[in-house]
């Protein structure tokens, strides 16, 4: 059988691709790992899901869903070739509703274009992963994406109130609805919610948004430790603050950005605390002078205020350039989004710095320090072109994982298992949480064709 020929013949025009350039695209996401599918669906409708997944249920052919191809654990590389089905194309934003607090999107609607279209409406939809610039809603919800306001406002879970989802058979399911409450049956919207693909595919998402803080604040607090920059989170909370994102960077990543963006950034500190608080206008200029305060005694060696959006986006543009200036390091940055109970930051930090000495890698740490979801980087010269190096990597990311889960935290807060974390799944979850997970994957897709070769079920 000719698939792909089948498919036309199904789909229509313009809809089914096989050429180079296309099955290059779809073949792998941010992460390393790459495979090209043997034919690519790019659907502009629910209909081209729907009978997508009833052939491919029919003939037994995998299908690797994929949105922007933004991921970072490899989540939307097609494993085992078949199709991989795109739903980048249903991108409209069909409804924002302030009366009911919702907003009604495809799954191909990119992150950023959404919330700039609830501020005009003087609303808020909280989520904010780093790529929202690029990544879409469908992938926010295969991976439970979050971001630094996840700290006060929640991940994408919190925000998502109904969704329609094709299943693997190609049924319709709608689950959930546009009510901020609803206890009618299971939970089957939650199942979706962070399933990286493995139980059906989204074609529309029901949102749940919130008014618009009148103001924001950002404060950047340098420290001549991470150690001490990790203690003062602990005591920012204890005095009472709950900021809307708190991030935290280590000397490696702070080293890192000063040469990438060629600037002085935090003279003499070797960690950066940011902090931000919203609100009504007065409160949060009060809570600002008082934070202030607050970490000057704590020994930080200075405190920058920002007030307004074009302020505190000065501020942010230091946090948002993290990411690329370690890739400018010329190391291959190892990402991992663990989260450990925020307790443990002081221990994470000093385990990161014993794990640096140790194996010769620099260890790069930064991120959400408010919910303790980390990003350690380990940054490995020549990781693709030497075996040895790849093996000594993992016996860090080894070491790494069995700390965060000793500790009571998880290997992924936000990214997902993926191809990336696979090694490690089964020394995160017991054999009967396996077996929870596998017998959801059968219950929802019998067959295992959705995103095969993943964490969970068998390989088509």
């Amino acid at each position: 059988m000719n698939v792909a020929q089948s498919l036309r013949r199904l789909l229509g025009p313009g809809v089914v691709a096989t050429d180079e350039a296309t099955l290059a695209t779809h073949a792998k996401d941010r992460w390393f790992a790459s495979r090209q599918p043997d034919v690519v669906v790019l659907a502009r409708e629910r209909s081209h899901v729907e009978k997508t997944l009833r052939f491919a249920n029919e003939h037994g052919i995998p299908v690797t869903p994929r949105g922007a191809g933004y991921g970072y654990v490899g989540g939307c590389v097609p494993s085992c070739g078949g199709i991989a089905l795109s739903v980048a194309a249903m991108n409209r934003i069909i409804e924002i509703n302030t009366p009911d607090g919702v907003a009604v999107v495809e799954p191909g609607v990119i992150t950023g274009d959404l919330q700039a279209a609830v501020r005009e409406v003087g609303w808020f939809y909280p989520p904010d992963p780093a790529s929202l610039k690029d990544c879409s809603i469908g992938g926010n919800i295969a991976t439970n994406a979050g971001g630094p306001r996840c700290l006060k406002y929640g991940v994408t879970r919190n925000y998502v109130l109904g969704l329609e989802v094709v299943l693997a058979d190609g049924r319709v399911l709608d689950c959930g609805g546009r009510t901020h409450k609803n206890k009618q049956g299971f939970d089957l919207v939650g199942s979706f919610v962070g399933s990286e693909g493995l139980l059906g595919v989204v074609t529309k998402a029901t949102l749940r948004i919130l008014p618009h803080p009148p103001t924001r604040s950002t404060l950047a607090a340098s420290f001549r430790t991470f150690r001490a920059a990790a203690d003062a989170v602990q005591k920012i909370f204890a005095a009472g603050f709950l900021p809307s994102a708190l991030e935290i960077a280590d000397p490696f990543t702070l080293k890192s950005a000063r040469e990438y963006l060629g600037r002085e950034i935090a003279p003499g500190a070797q960690s950066l605390v940011l902090v931000e608080l919203d609100g009504h206008a007065k409160s949060v200029r009060g809570e600002t002078a008082d934070l202030a305060k607050r970490l000057r005694a704590m020994d930080a060696i200075n405190v920058l205020t920002a007030h307004g959006d074009e302020q505190c986006e000065k501020l942010w543009g230091l946090r948002r350039a993290y990411s690329a200036s370690l890739k400018a390091t010329g190391l291959t940055k190892l990402n991992e989004d663990i989260v450990v109970p925020r307790g443990k930051l002081v221990e994470l930090a000093e385990f990161g710095e014993r794990l640096a000495a140790k194996t010769g890698f620099p260890v790069a740490c930064f991120g959400h320090a408010g919910d303790g979801n980390i990003h350690v980087n380990i940054m490995a010269a020549r990781y693709h072109e030497d075996p040895k190096i790849k093996a000594r990597v993992d016996r860090a990311l080894d070491e790494l994982f069995k700390f965060v889960l000793k500790a009571g935290g998880v290997i992924t807060g936000e990214h997902g298992i993926g191809l990336a974390k696979k090694r490690w799944w089964p020394l995160a979850v017991n054999q009967t949480g396996r077996d929870v997970h596998a017998a959801l994957k059968a219950a929802f897709d019998p067959k295992g064709i959705l995103n095969p070769g993943k964490f969970v079920g068998p390989t088509v």
